[in-house]
């Protein structure tokens, strides 16, 4: 701009030197209080259908269900510990009951006693939807492996299962002719041959049908006002949760073992494996490379 001049930047008289950058000491690798979340997760070489979550198309109808089963199983026990913890409910609530005819109960120990029938019974509804639902999936694979393995034929459609179970009267015949049916199939038995249920078939069927006609009754017997009805009524309502936990325990038995007859596990398959000893004193194998493989 004007010849002659250079032009020099200098910091105003104010301003301090920069200070060097903090080095902190080296304190070794880096480590985590928890695992990370990030990389690959540590588990064995697994085939995708045996993932959790992975989709079913690729499944073979043994391994669906294995698989209907066990989540099956799983609501079942969940049915059967909630109305176990029901079945307690209602036993307290009647004993607070005849307690109360010779003396004042305290306030809290009603309230709790009502919050706990109450939420034994929302949580044994919720459960035994659940249960139902997992079960008739689990039996519509069932039937649809049994029909491509055993050549089964049902005499009736899946849609008339639900109507089957779900109205009063029919549903104590029809599920356990569906279950005696798939049996018969499943054991090879001649389709000419009337179905002969298992031990096992039969008490569930019983239990069933127990469990069904105590429910009605109970229904009728609180519609009476009286307090002994009442009473009563606490005392039917208890024995239903206990019918319903050992229907829901013999519904896992007959699964399990309609299961173990439809996809049976090969022992040959089946290895079990267990480490003795690990030998680290001599140096590792390690094979040549080929120059074929890929980097």
């Amino acid at each position: 701009m004007y010849p002659g001049y250079d032009w020099v930047a200098t910091p105003p008289p104010t301003a301090k030197a920069p200070e060097p950058p903090l080095r902190l000491p080296y304190l070794g690798p880096p480590r985590y209080r928890t695992p990370p979340r990030w990389g690959f997760p540590a588990l064995a070489w697994r085939w995708p259908t045996a993932i959790a979550g992975a989709a079913e198309e690729g499944a073979s109808p043994v391994e669906r269900v294995r698989g209907r089963a066990r989540l099956a199983a799983s609501a079942l026990w969940l049915l059967a510990a909630v109305a176990v913890i029901a079945a307690g409910a209602e036993v307290w609530r009647y004993a607070l009951l005849v307690q109360s005819r010779t003396g004042a109960l305290s306030r809290t120990v009603v309230q709790w006693s009502d919050s706990l029938v109450t939420t034994g019974a929302v949580l044994s509804f919720a459960a035994g939807l659940l249960s139902l639902a997992t079960v008739l999936w689990w039996l519509h694979a069932a039937r649809r492996a049994a029909t491509e393995l055993a050549g089964y034929h049902p005499a009736r459609d899946d849609w008339q299962l639900v109507p089957g179970i779900l109205i009063p009267g029919i549903n104590l015949i029809v599920p356990g002719a569906v279950l005696a049916e798939l049996e018969h199939a499943i054991l090879r038995r001649p389709a000419d041959e009337r179905p002969n249920p298992s031990p096992l078939l039969k008490a569930w069927w019983i239990t069933w049908a127990a469990s069904g006609l105590l429910f009605t009754a109970t229904l009728l017997w609180r519609l009476n006002t009286s307090a002994q009805s009442q009473a009563d009524g606490v005392l039917l309502t208890a024995f239903l949760d206990l019918t319903a936990a050992a229907t829901a325990v013999l519904t896992i038995r007959l699964v399990d073992r309609l299961s173990l007859l439809l996809a049976p596990i090969n022992p040959s398959t089946v290895r079990r494996l267990r480490v003795v000893r690990i030998d680290t004193t001599g140096d590792p194998v390690r094979t040549s490379r080929p120059t074929t493989a890929a980097r």
